[in-house]
């Protein structure tokens, strides 16, 4: 029996009451299963790289802008057709109020290399590509993470540390770590210009458990903006135990805060400007967001999917011509494997003027003289 899959983009919108999500494209692989993928966009350029079995596949983001026009309604269904150019320029006009134009992708192939070499079932499981768009980091079921120049997909490193699987890499956006988890549990910090290991992250697990790393992102520290924070969920290899979502100084090899879940923690993201974190967990399909900070749990979605959360995302909070706009203060897409899309938005947390709350103070104080002096005090 041969197994196909595709990949599927979908647009992500709202229309000033809620988000939205509708397909774009879909692209079939054929025989290959895609495991994983990561994207990254310049100004220029939009690639896609995808983890099919032992191998990563390079495909080359193109997009059209498509103007269609909306002919009209019959019975419940809305008849749309490409617009027609050779209208005279007043009939353009006129029409100009019934166009819609509409974002289509395409999926171009590229290069292919093979990223895992295990002889028995060798299968690509996380791919990562820096912020400056320059480094891919790959790693499988071989337990070596490898680093390749990005988009040429010549090989630079090959970081050997870990005696098990890859579950997870992810790279600062400063300080050119890059850091590798693994089902050994060791969680190890690579520099990514040399190759060398740069330390290994140790804690004390507590009530005497041992603990795997399930995933890590880079943040930043907020009153220190070119400097990284690093997140890590440690998840008890007994599920009675509680699980962790930490907070590292990676430089510092310092576990500065953490915050405790009852039980097993499946995904993690943080937000572009190092606000927020979120967290998926594994049996109920709960998620919970944070601030970045004190790791303070701000919104709780308690069975937000019916099985375990298998992606989180934060949408940019950076004001760009393609970001999504919201009256929420942060948002956070999450998927699963019960087939839903879900959006999780976190409204403004109201405040007062900085002069109200002056006034207020000095109004308590005077009243508080008041009530002395009347009381004799």
């Amino acid at each position: 029996m041969v197994l196909f899959s595709r990949k599927e983009i979908y647009e992500i919108f709202h229309d000033g009451q809620k988000f939205g999500a509708k397909e774009v494209t879909r692209h079939e692989t054929g025989g290959n299963v895609v495991m994983n993928c990561c994207v990254f966009n310049d100004k220029k350029n939009s690639y896609l790289v995808a983890g099919q079995e032992s191998h990563c596949q390079l495909y080359k983001v193109n997009t059209k802008l498509v103007e269609q026009v909306k002919v009209e309604n019959i019975g419940n269904d809305i008849h749309i057709k490409q617009r027609n150019t050779n209208l005279k320029p007043k009939e353009q006009v006129d029409n100009n109020k019934n166009v819609k134009k509409e974002l289509y992708y395409t999926l171009n192939p590229m290069d292919s290399v093979q990223t895992d070499f295990n002889g028995s079932e060798p299968l690509s499981r996380v791919v990562r590509i820096n912020y400056d768009g320059k480094v891919l980091a790959t790693g499988g079921t071989d337990g070596d993470v490898r680093l390749w120049k990005f988009p040429s997909l010549q090989p630079l490193f090959i970081l050997k540390g870990h005696k098990k699987e890859i579950d997870d890499v992810d790279f600062s956006r400063h300080d050119n770590y890059v850091i590798s988890i693994a089902k050994d549990g060791l969680g190890i910090l690579w520099d990514c210009k040399t190759g060398n290991e740069r330390s290994k992250l140790t804690w004390k697990h507590p009530e005497g458990s041992k603990y795997l790393y399930k995933r890590c992102r880079f943040g930043v520290i907020e009153e220190q903006k070119n400097k990284s924070a690093l997140y890590m969920i440690a998840n008890a290899v007994n599920p009675k135990h509680k699980s962790f979502l930490q907070q590292w100084i990676p430089e510092e090899n310092d576990l500065k805060k953490y915050s405790e879940f009852d039980e097993t923690l499946a995904t993690l993201a943080v937000r572009d400007d190092g606000r927020f974190v979120a967290v998926g967990t594994m049996f109920s399909g709960s998620i919970s967001i944070h601030v970045a900070f004190s790791l303070q749990k701000i919104l709780t979605v308690a069975g937000a999917h019916s099985m375990f959360v298998t992606g989180l995302e934060f949408l940019s909070s950076i004001n760009t011509n393609h970001s999504i706009s919201s009256v929420a203060e942060a948002a956070v897409l999450s998927i699963s494997v019960d087939n839903r899309l879900c959006i999780h938005t976190v409204p403004y947390r109201r405040t007062i003027p900085l002069w109200i709350g002056i006034m207020l103070l000095v109004l308590t104080l005077f009243l508080t003289f008041l009530l002395c002096a009347y009381l004799g005090l």
